[in-house]
């Protein structure tokens, strides 16, 4: 049925103008391509990270498994427990006091990439051989703890050069080098994913990176 058709056979003329209306919306919008499978899950990590309490960095991460969602995550403390944001970590809400590379075991958070392989083994889901979308480059553990669980690519957002970088590019090796890939998406919200005033991003603000 055309345009001409749908109006005429409209009885009431204010619907007709509704039609009107909803032809000009239709044709303001933007044409946006389709988003390949890679950008579509990495905006979904950015969502994800949007619930992101810790001080620190904010990181949002996605397990996916032949283009279906199995898992998320985003960092902060353990559930039924006082948010970073709110103080519910002593060594994010006092990190002046601490020494670089020093006091992780008293930071009570949870890594996104952790909190995302933690929900999958809560509900039973299995991840071996998925893809990991994470919004920061995974730190030092995080990376381990992929590989132990046979996660067989990682996409990331956000880069940072690790001070262990020969260690650091073992992982890579044993993960395989063209499994470890940049993801490149729009961030407009990347400066408030800093965390703590945009400081440079180094092992101490992503966490555990300890030997």
């Amino acid at each position: 049925m055309s345009d001409t058709d749908r109006r005429d056979s409209v009885s009431d003329p204010r619907v007709g103008d509704t039609v009107d209306a909803f032809d000009a919306f239709d044709e303001a919008l933007p044409a946006e391509p389709r988003p390949d499978p890679d950008a579509y899950f990495m905006r979904i990590a950015l969502a994800v990270r949007s619930r992101a309490s810790c001080t620190g960095r904010r990181v949002g991460a996605v397990i996916v498994r032949e283009s279906r969602i199995l898992s998320t995550g985003y960092n902060g403390t353990p559930s039924k427990m006082r948010n970073c944001a709110d103080g519910g970590c002593h060594r994010c809400a006092h990190a002046e006091a601490y020494p670089s590379g020093e006091g992780y075991d008293v930071c009570i958070c949870v890594h996104a990439e952790q909190n995302a392989l933690l929900a999958a083994a809560r509900f039973g889901v299995a991840v071996a051989g998925c893809t990991m979308y994470t919004t920061l480059q995974p730190c030092f553990g995080c990376l381990k703890e992929l590989l132990q669980a046979d996660v067989r690519e990682v996409c990331y957002l956000q880069p940072w050069a690790s001070r262990f970088a020969d260690v650091y590019a073992g992982l890579i090796d044993r993960l395989g080098v063209p499994n470890f890939r940049r993801v490149i998406v729009d961030d407009p919200d990347a400066r408030w994913a800093l965390g703590r005033a945009g400081a440079p991003v180094t092992e101490r603000g992503l966490g555990h990176e300890i030997l």
